[in-house]
């Protein structure tokens, strides 16, 4: 469903995620910003990045798996962090290994505040679903 094309002639090979998809006819799957929320809609981890990345990737799977997709058919996600460069480092670093061995292209953003208090981190996605 989605391709990666070779990409790597001029651009830096050493990226964790690839710098395009091409998607083939089908739907599109918009989702909303997965948010570090439990069950019980409080936010999970409120001082620990790592755990809101867990627990938003875990939130992005089951808001895709709603509309018959999985985080294979992601076709781009974007990542939304609260902190400085060192905490968007290990909030990249553990939605990369939740994604794996997918790479959707990426953009990982430095913000300064999110919708929830004590929220630190939220992802958005794009997925792409096979034609019936």
């Amino acid at each position: 469903m989605v391709d990666q094309p070779d990409q790597h002639g001029e651009l830096f090979a050493g990226v964790p995620y690839e710098y395009a998809s091409v998607v083939k006819p089908g739907s599109f799957v918009f989702t909303a910003g997965a948010c570090p929320l439990d069950e019980s809609g409080q936010v999970v981890g409120a001082d620990d990045p790592i755990a809101q990345a867990d627990q938003c990737v875990s939130n992005l799977v089951r808001a895709l798996a709603s509309a018959g997709a999985t985080l294979d058919d992601l076709v781009r996600t974007t990542i939304y962090v609260v902190g400085d460069q060192a905490e968007l480092a290990v909030v990249w670093s553990t939605v990369a290994q939740r994604l794996l061995p997918h790479r959707p292209p990426s953009t990982l953003l430095g913000v300064r505040a999110l919708g929830y208090q004590h929220q630190l981190v939220e992802i958005d996605g794009i997925a792409a679903l096979a034609p019936d």
